[in-house]
């Protein structure tokens, strides 16, 4: 295991002064906290027909939580929704902190926190309802016993990768109770059941620790030759987080890098995204100038070199007095023009919410020629009301260059949630 940590760029020193861009929100809907879930924490995915699919983690023993479907009518004025499955806990699932993932044949994928049949949660499918059906078909794939030789406690996003394969973490379980990285892979001629091998058990320390926490959006990617990336929130030389690679094969762990807890970031609870060179990008939750959090990259080592290096691409600012935002605990996506785009959790400047404001929606665009530092525009502000709290995950974008997200909070009177649309 090569736990050498790399080489850090620093650019907070040259970073520019928040920009705003006029980011118009339309909330496409309101969750009521009823039948119809509550508690968006998840980021969403978008089918070809424009439909968005989530879901809801119920809320702290007042549901399981369920998986939904938004579907646009009356030329994308509103929005419908239809609960495509409502989780019941043992033995099914309960607490779907994490957002799903789609096959080319349609069926969904995700994980539950709680649930199953040792109440350590699960992996799930839901299949398209057949022809002239209208309920969709839920499968629990595996569930989690939570011990030593198992993990427990999933709340990432699944990758599916060929030959039906699925990959995921749990942030407990395994044989230090700090997490795993786990395989999962279907029986042979179909059916069930599927069969769950644990590819690395975390164990703190230098190692990392709780790959992927509640209201996160960790996931695992997938690069070449099978190798998977992702993040841990702790551990690590300085207990700070590290990023990792763990071989799909073999399981074996390599630490890319090792957070410092300063000025290069601290805690990362979101997953990855490559660029090009194999350069990763991602979010750290603490560290950075004002210790509200950071973006980084990570660039692979030149040749006859081992260490990857990490450049912070922006410092966030947050706090009182600051309209920036705060404490990203989302993932990014990226454009063709190389334009970051994510949330961060906090900050914003609104006064209807503590530490510094109610979220926001950001983008990051690349240094100009012959420049050095990123320029952060700030694309929405969370008021605090009717337009949403706390954004816990990512965006996702459109070809029109729409974004779509969510917020854990707010929204109205039952302040369960919603769905918004940021416009370009």
């Amino acid at each position: 295991m090569d736990l050498k940590m790399g080489s850090v760029a620093l650019l907070i020193a040259m970073a520019p002064a928040v920009a705003d861009a006029a980011g118009a929100e339309t909330v496409l809907y309101r969750f009521t906290g009823g039948a119809d879930g509550l508690i968006p924490a998840s980021g969403l995915i978008l089918d070809a027909s424009g439909n968005l699919y989530g879901t809801t983690t119920g809320g702290f023993g007042i549901s399981g939580g369920n998986v939904f479907e938004l579907s646009p009518v009356a030329g994308r004025v509103t929005w419908h929704e239809n609960v495509l499955h409502s989780f019941t806990g043992p033995p099914d699932g309960a607490s779907p902190w994490a957002g799903l993932t789609a096959d080319a044949s349609g069926n969904l994928y995700g994980t539950t926190m709680d649930g199953g049949s040792s109440g350590a949660g699960t992996v799930f499918q839901l299949a398209p309802p057949a022809a002239g059906m209208t309920t969709w078909a839920e499968s629990v794939l595996h569930s989690f016993g939570g011990g030593t030789g198992d993990g427990g406690s999933p709340a990432a996003p699944l990758a599916l990768a060929a030959g039906d394969n699925v990959y995921g973490i749990t942030r407990q379980g395994g044989s230090a109770g700090l997490g795993t990285a786990f395989k999962l892979v279907p029986p042979t001629g179909g059916g069930t059941p599927w069969t769950e091998n644990v590819l690395h058990s975390f164990t703190g320390g230098n190692d990392g620790s709780y790959p992927g926490t509640p209201y996160a959006t960790a996931w695992l990617i997938i690069g070449p030759g099978g190798k998977l990336y992702g993040t841990t929130y702790d551990g690590g030389t300085a207990n700070s987080g590290t990023v990792v690679e763990v071989n799909s094969s073999t399981g074996k762990e390599k630490v890319l890098y090792s957070f410092l807890g300063g000025a290069d970031g601290a805690n990362p609870q979101a997953g990855l995204i490559t660029g090009a060179g194999g350069k990763l990008y991602g979010t750290t939750f603490d560290g950075g100038a004002a210790n509200v959090g950071t973006v980084f990259s990570l660039t692979p080592p030149t040749e006859g070199q081992t260490a990857w290096t990490e450049t912070v691409l922006y410092s966030f600012k947050g706090g009182t007095g600051s309209k920036d935002g705060a404490n990203s605990t989302a993932g990014l996506i990226a454009d063709a023009n190389g334009n970051l785009y994510g949330t961060t959790n906090n900050g914003g400047g609104s006064s209807a919410c503590s530490y510094g404001g109610c979220g926001t929606v950001f983008k990051l665009v690349p240094p100009a020629k012959g420049k050095t530092s990123w320029a952060e525009v700030v694309l929405y502000r969370f008021k605090g009301g009717k337009d949403g709290i706390d954004p816990s995950a990512g965006v996702i974008a459109d070809e029109n260059r729409n974004l779509y997200g969510t917020t854990s909070y707010g929204g109205g009177a039952a302040n369960a949630g919603i769905v918004f649309k940021i416009a370009p």
